[in-house]
């Protein structure tokens, strides 16, 4: 376990100037082989937390680090410059985008998503160089794109364009990055790389139907068995963060649904200490704390996506052998 966290404080400006160049950035990139960590989903998974917005605006990850109440647990985001700092040992792959983890590279345009919580939290605990594989396509769902192998057709369509496509597409994706790892991250090509763990945070667009939410538990089962099997990593570690949408006053029957459908799904038997489900709804804020109405990307609000990834990572060190991932909350009366 790391015992100082190994950063590269760049100033902005000129961390934009080198990104720009490609992937030369000549940073220290830790001890080993290299972990690979996957992270996937639909629009939350992309990220969608407001960076800056503007002055009075509640929410964002720039009022996070200058509100006293929440500042002393941002800071770490920023050097002593007030710069947002770009990790030395935790790299990105994000469709094109291939750079060390950073604010504003790794989600949406202008925007965090959990990438940010999760890889401070596994690059803090591990000595490895880190990497982080995402995919994030908006408005995809577990019974369509997302669809595994083993969960077949859907209905009378056969798996093909809009079934199961973007499963395949992430296995292919994976593949063909590891593949080109010298290409894209030269500092990280002579390191070697193992597959260490899995992140998916997604359920929206299952939640709006309730075809759709009646077998995403098995799915889900299913979409895990699968993975592990096409990357070639039994008990591969998976960590499941909670479909949340709108807090502990959720009411809407599916949304309900596809929470306990994912947290059966980590209960399998099958499953034990190899899969966590993290609960989320404590993380919610409402459209008052935050900078939008979208409830279908939690407001917008940068601290939930921060605290989702935050608690993902968490339970991913638990899982790797580190410390027990602390409660997350569990009530409408705890807030984290």
């Amino acid at each position: 376990m790391r015992t100082e966290r190994i950063r590269q404080c760049i100033v902005v400006s000129v961390a934009a100037g080198l990104l720009a160049l490609g992937p030369a950035w000549g940073a220290p990139v830790g001890k080993g082989p290299i972990k690979v960590f996957i992270l996937a989903g639909q629009s939350n998974m992309e990220g969608h937390g407001v960076i800056k917005g503007r002055p009075e605006q509640k929410g964002t990850l720039e009022t996070l680090t200058k509100d006293p109440a929440t500042a002393a647990r941002y800071q770490q985001l920023l050097d002593k410059d007030g710069n947002w700092i770009v990790r030395a040992d935790v790299w990105l792959s994000y469709y094109d985008t291939k750079c060390p983890l950073t604010i504003g590279r790794s989600a949406a345009k202008d925007s965090i998503g959990p990438e940010i919580g999760f890889g401070w939290t596994v690059g803090d605990y591990l000595d490895n160089p880190v990497l982080l594989i995402k995919f994030g396509p908006g408005g995809t769902s577990l019974a369509g794109p997302w669809r595994p192998p083993s969960s077949g057709k859907s209905g009378e369509k056969e798996r093909g364009p809009g079934i199961g496509d973007q499963y395949d597409g992430m296995i292919a994706g994976v593949k063909k990055q590891l593949a080109n790892l010298k290409t894209d991250f030269p500092e990280l090509a002579d390191s070697g790389y193992e597959i260490v763990g899995f992140g998916w945070h997604q359920g929206w667009n299952d939640g709006c139907s309730m075809a759709d939410s009646k077998e995403y538990e098995q799915n889900l089962v299913n979409f895990i068995k699968d993975v592990r099997k096409d990357l070639g990593v039994t008990n591969l570690p998976f960590v499941i963060g909670g479909s949340g949408f709108g807090g502990w006053e959720q009411k809407v029957d599916r949304r309900l649904m596809i929470m306990a459908a994912q947290k059966a799904a980590a209960s399998h038997p099958e499953f034990k200490g190899d899969v966590r489900y993290v609960e989320t709804r404590g993380f919610y804020r409402p459209p008052a704390e935050s900078p939008t109405r979208f409830g279908y990307h939690w407001n917008c609000n940068a601290e939930t996506y921060y605290l989702i990834g935050e608690g993902m990572g968490k339970a991913m060190v638990e899982l790797l052998g580190g410390p027990k991932a602390p409660t997350n909350p569990t009530g409408p009366s705890e807030r984290k």
